[in-house]
């Protein structure tokens, strides 16, 4: 998972980039973003709806905050639901956090969730993945 992850930051980061300088930009970002370091945080939950529901509401919030990646429509062979988006956080929410939810059945009637925010950091560190997955996290839990 952190593998992809390195990756779909950097050319989110060199979006982000050309916006402003092109393809030039877009260049810059991206090989620059691939040397930064990740702020990484995860938060565990337990919802009391089951992973269907929980997936949908969770595909639902990130589909709201940000850029759906993957919907978490099939299971793996675990049983567990992924559902990914890329978030705008940081300063003016222009630092792309990748958020990924991890569900799994937890009882009867119970989901256990683990929200993972990462943001590739610069020398300011604004903590984006960390800020970025305790809203997600409250966002859930208030939510339901």
């Amino acid at each position: 998972m952190t593998d992809d992850e390195d990756r779909i930051l950097a050319d989110a980061l060199g979006a982000v980039g050309a916006i402003g300088g092109g393809s030039g930009g877009r260049l810059g970002a991206t090989f620059t973003a691939k040397r930064l370091r990740k702020n990484v945080h995860e938060i565990p939950l337990t919802l009391p709806v089951s992973v269907d529901a929980a997936a949908d509401h969770v595909a639902g919030l990130l589909a709201r905050l940000g850029n759906l990646l993957e919907a978490g429509s099939g299971a793996d062979p675990d049983g567990r639901r992924v559902v990914r988006a890329l978030v705008g956080g940081g300063f003016g929410n222009m630092n792309p956090v990748l958020v990924t939810v991890t569900l799994a059945a937890a009882g009867q009637q119970g989901t256990a969730v683990s929200v993972r925010g990462a943001a590739k950091e610069g020398l300011i560190k604004q903590r984006a993945g960390e800020k970025t997955a305790q809203q997600v996290a409250d966002l859930l839990g208030r939510q339901i």
